[in-house]
């Protein structure tokens, strides 16, 4: 029994973690992907279950350190995948969130890099906006008592201090527009940020859209929050 749950635990956890590097760096299929990752779940609960009749049935002769290590692994490769399920569960399964959504900021530069992207780069609207909405109330355009050269240098610094890739800067009029590659998969989502002036402030619009993927686990909704917290304090900080 001990051979089979370091068996069924090893391998349930490579089926789950391995995936993400897989299709980033060997063009792993991203349905075959997924299917390991739903399949690695099956097999980490195998192995939990055996882990516990062992503990069980055998208690006397149970190597502890060995168990706790196999239940590690078969643990994450159970929690991981069903967390994440448990996430796309309570967000809308959209991708393109903006701040502004009767008029979202459009993306120039990226445009070519996302010409054979599943996800087009027009936004949608409609139901796309309804759920946004409902979901995300707190996504809207934001109001800063700065001139508008100065946010644009504090979003810039923001971008960089993101690990954004900057893709060109004023590719239209006071817009920034960058990438943003997730560590696991290494799905790349876009962002343009479009300010505007209004009298002595200005008027911030970020939009966030993933390239790949129906559903983005509300990625998008949480990177706008985040930029514009950390631009904020950015200001207030020159401010200062």
């Amino acid at each position: 029994m001990r051979a089979i749950i370091a068996l069924l635990s090893i391998v349930s956890f490579l089926m789950v973690v391995l995936p993400g590097p897989m299709y980033q760096f060997l063009g792993l299929d991203l349905g075959l992907a997924f299917t390991s990752i739903r399949y690695g779940v099956f097999v980490g609960g195998a192995a939990l279950i055996l882990i516990i009749l062992q503990v069980i049935i055998a208690r006397k002769t149970v190597s502890w350190g060995s168990t706790l290590f196999y239940t590690i692994l078969a643990l994450v490769a159970v929690v991981m995948p069903l967390s994440m399920m448990g996430k796309a569960s309570t967000v809308p399964p959209i991708h393109d969130i903006t701040t502004d959504v009767t008029n979202p900021p459009e993306f120039v530069a990226v445009a070519p890099m996302r010409a054979d992207a599943p996800n087009p780069i027009d936004y949608e609207g409609g139901e796309v906006t309804r759920q946004q909405l409902e979901a995300y109330p707190e996504i809207k355009t934001q109001l800063f008592a700065k001139p508008i050269d100065e946010v644009f240098n504090a979003a810039e610094q923001t971008v960089d201090a993101m690990g954004w890739e900057r893709v060109e800067a004023n590719a239209k009029e006071n817009t920034i527009e960058a990438t943003d590659t997730t560590t696991w998969f290494g799905f790349k989502d876009d962002v343009v940020i479009r300010l505007t002036e209004k009298g002595d402030d200005t008027l911030v619009d970020v939009r966030s859209k993933s390239r790949v993927g129906r559903s983005d686990l509300g990625k998008n909704a949480e990177r706008i929050s985040t930029f514009l917290d950390k631009l904020r304090q950015r200001t207030d900080v020159v401010d200062e």
